[in-house]
């Protein structure tokens, strides 16, 4: 594994514990878009890549890329829709029915209702472990024990 720079806009290759490979794209902040593509053989051509729906967009720690884990592949300039970051969540862990949303785009936290949270992400850094086995569990049709344990909670 080399070591890698985190660099907004690279495509990168994610060797899953399956032997399949999925792929990523930096985004800005800590944030990473995940495409709803998984190939037996690596893919290099990101113009394959990139027209490929998003599974996800979450943040993850910056050493799946530093530390070579997740391999970079190219390099494009970001398209409009991934310039702006996706809304998240956050749910009070004292006070469940206590709901806030999070703007990764500004770090502004506002009060909400549990309603406005419905299909956002959790505002959380994920481990790069946790989001191939979030992958792998989306391709065998399984449900993703990280998945289960962000999600909203009943009050």
């Amino acid at each position: 594994m080399k070591r890698q720079q985190r660099t907004v806009g690279a495509f990168l290759s994610i060797k899953l514990p399956n032997g399949k490979f999925a792929y990523a794209r930096i985004l800005e902040k800590a944030s990473f878009a995940f495409y709803d593509l998984i190939t037996d053989n690596l893919i290099s051509d990101v113009d394959i890549i990139k027209d490929k729906p998003k599974l996800f967009i979450v943040s993850v720690y910056n050493d799946a890329v530093t530390k070579g884990r997740w391999e970079r592949i190219d390099r494009l300039p970001l398209e409009d829709d991934l310039k702006i970051l996706p809304m998240e969540f956050i749910q009070d862990p004292i006070n469940p029915q206590q709901f806030r949303l999070y703007d990764p785009n500004t770090g502004t936290i506002t009060p909400t209702e549990r309603a406005k949270c419905k299909g956002l992400e959790v505002a959380a850094v994920w481990e790069a472990e946790n989001v191939e086995s979030r992958i792998v569990d989306y391709y065998e049709g399984r449900s993703n024990i990280w998945v289960e344990g962000l999600t909203l909670e009943k009050p």
